[in-house]
């Protein structure tokens, strides 16, 4: 309850009747703020639909600027702002914040950290496979030297995906490629990222990624092109709390290792 108590105080401070007041041009509130922020509810309070039944005879449509000052200045106490007088309080503060009352607040509050527990979870998951093609595209600039370790934040040690990784990348370094950077020669970019499979334990990515990468070969200076639009599946795992690549469906994977490509 104390995380919804000051949630309402940030609210009522946010209220727009409140930042176009004196109320929104002062960093501290003294009494006679508390004066004039208990007229602005009651105004918005005598015309509040809510209030227009048995309602208003049951809460009111005041609240006294002492009330107001107490609720703002006075740290969260379980005994006393579980008083039925003060709940009371706190569903006219929230009628005044546009809601029915206090349950229906906390409703509110509850269903947008759900959302935005889901937006965080998603956006966490595409951000892991961003960071790993960006791993991939710095794996290239070292070649022919193998910095697999660049993979160790975003694609698990024991993973098949790794272990296939490792081996297309270890090919290409031994047959001394090398990767042309200079005026942009080389370079990536991922369209878009969908999410197919959003479980507590595993998740499955779909990417469009277009490579764009021009590889030299040792002292022959022999060249090889990728230029190729795609669509890969990543599969995501968390294990030991922890989530990172697991697998990853690549349609063209090894195509350098026949002739050259992204592990």
């Amino acid at each position: 309850m104390k995380t919804i108590y000051n949630s309402i105080k940030e609210k009522v401070a946010k209220h727009p009747k409140i930042q176009d007041s004196v109320l929104g041009t002062v960093n501290e509130w003294k009494r006679s703020h508390y004066i004039i922020l208990s007229e602005i509810i009651k105004e918005e309070l005598a015309s509040s639909e809510e209030l227009k039944n048995d309602k208003r005879f049951e809460l009111g449509n005041t609240i006294s600027h002492i009330t107001l000052q107490r609720f703002f200045e006075n740290d969260y106490q379980d005994k006393t702002h579980n008083d039925l007088r003060f709940l009371k309080t706190l569903d006219k503060i929230c009628i005044f914040l546009g809601f029915k009352d206090l349950n229906s607040y906390i409703h509110d509050i509850k269903e947008n950290q759900i959302l935005e527990e889901k937006v965080n979870s998603d956006v966490f998951s595409i951000d892991i496979v961003y960071q790993y093609c960006k791993a991939v595209f710095e794996l290239y600039k070292n070649f022919p030297t193998l910095k697999i370790e660049l993979f160790k934040d975003w694609v698990f040690d024991n993973s098949p995906f790794l272990e296939r990784a490792s081996a297309f990348s270890k090919e290409l370094c031994e047959r001394q490629f090398e990767l042309v950077t200079k005026n942009n020669r080389s370079n990536f970019e991922i369209f878009d990222v969908n999410i197919i499979t959003d479980d507590p334990d595993k998740k499955i990515l779909e990417t469009q990624e277009f490579w764009n990468l021009l590889f030299k070969v040792g002292e022959t200076g022999e060249e090889h092109f990728v230029n190729q639009l795609n669509t890969q599946i990543y599969f995501i795992r968390k294990i030991d709390n922890e989530w990172k690549i697991w697998d990853n469906y690549n349609p063209d994977a090894g195509r350098l290792n026949n002739k050259n490509q992204k592990p």
